[in-house]
C-alpha cells in the first residue's frame, strides 16, 4: 500500500495513540498532536510529535503552520482530542473548555488543513465521538454553558455539535463520524477517585479493547468510504436520517461558526 500522511489530534493516549502506532507500523508518515510532552516522548522516534494544547486557537494556528511547512498533502485527519472537565472552566479565548477542545478544535483543524486534505488522492477525516447517541441537546442560546453547566451536559452537547459538523461538511475529503462504544481508553485523571474507581470496574467488565475499537479507523485510512458522510457505530453504518444529523441543524451550526470569534 502507498505510504500515507496521517495527522492525529489527541494521539498520546488511548485510541489516538493506538491508531498512531498502527499506522506507523504500516509505514505511514504519522503526526501526533497532544498537550502532554512527557507522553509525547514515549512515542516511537519515527512519529512526529507536535506539543500543543488544542483548546486554544493560537495553538491550532501553530499546528497548521508546522504541518504546511512539513508536508504537501494530508491523507487522513483523525480527531480524538477530548478531556472531561467536572467543573466549568474556560480556554484562553474565554470559551467553555469542552466546547473548545472536543468540538471547536476539530472544526478549526479540519478547516485549517483543508487545502492539504484536498491535495491528497483520497483524503478522509475521522471524527471520533458519539454519533448515534440522540440524548442531550444543544443550548443554541448558551453554547458556552454559562448556566446549568455539568460535565455530562458539556460532553453531550459537544458530541451533538460534532455530528452536525460532519453533516454540514463539504469538500473532497470523506467525513466519517465514528462511535467506538465504551472502550478502555481516555484520561480519567480529572475525575474524583470514587468515579475513577467506578469507571475502572465498568471497563473491566464491559469495555471494548482499544485495538478492537481502533481497527475500523486504521482500515478507513486505506479505504475511505465512497459517500461524502458516513456515520458508524461500532462498525455498524447508521442512517443519515438520524435527528442528530439534521441538515437544518448543520446549516445553523455553520452559520454560528461564521462568527470571527470561532475562526
Amino acid at each position: 500500500m502507498n505510504t500515507k500522511t496521517v495527522v492525529i489530534a489527541g494521539g498520546t493516549d488511548g485510541m489516538g495513540r493506538a491508531t498512531a502506532l498502527a499506522r506507523f507500523e504500516r509505514g505511514d508518515d504519522v503526526f501526533v498532536i497532544g498537550s502532554n510532552a512527557a507522553k509525547g516522548r514515549t512515542l516511537p522516534s519515527g512519529i512526529t510529535f507536535i506539543n500543543q494544547d488544542l483548546s486554544g486557537g493560537t495553538a491550532i494556528k501553530a499546528v497548521v503552520a508546522e504541518l504546511y511547512a512539513r508536508v504537501s498533502a494530508v491523507d487522513a485527519l483523525v480527531l480524538c482530542a477530548n478531556r472531561v472537565s467536572p467543573a466549568r472552566r474556560e480556554t484562553s479565548e474565554h470559551l467553555e473548555y469542552t466546547f473548545g477542545l472536543y468540538f471547536l478544535a476539530r472544526h478549526r483543524l479540519a478547516e485549517g488543513l483543508r487545502p492539504l486534505l484536498e491535495a491528497a488522492a483520497a483524503p478522509v477525516i475521522v471524527n471520533v465521538g458519539g454519533v448515534g447517541v440522540t440524548k442531550g441537546r444543544i443550548a443554541w442560546d448558551d453554547l458556552q454553558l454559562r448556566t446549568g453547566y455539568s460535565m455530562v451536559r458539556a460532553q453531550m452537547q459537544a458530541g451533538r455539535l460534532n455530528d452536525l459538523l460532519g453533516a454540514g461538511y463539504s469538500g473532497k475529503a470523506r467525513y466519517v463520524l465514528y462511535h467506538p462504544g465504551f472502550t478502555k481508553s481516555g484520561d480519567h485523571s480529572p475525575l474524583n477517585p470514587v468515579l475513577r474507581g467506578v469507571l475502572r470496574a465498568l471497563a473491566f467488565v464491559a469495555a471494548r479493547p482499544v485495538a478492537e475499537s481502533v481497527a475500523p479507523i486504521v482500515d478507513l485510512i486505506d479505504t475511505p468510504p465512497a459517500a461524502q458522510l458516513t456515520a458508524l457505530d461500532r462498525g455498524r453504518e447508521l442512517p443519515l436520517s438520524l435527528s442528530s444529523l439534521d441538515p437544518a441543524g448543520a446549516a445553523r451550526l455553520h452559520a454560528v461558526l461564521a462568527d470571527e470569534a470561532f475562526a
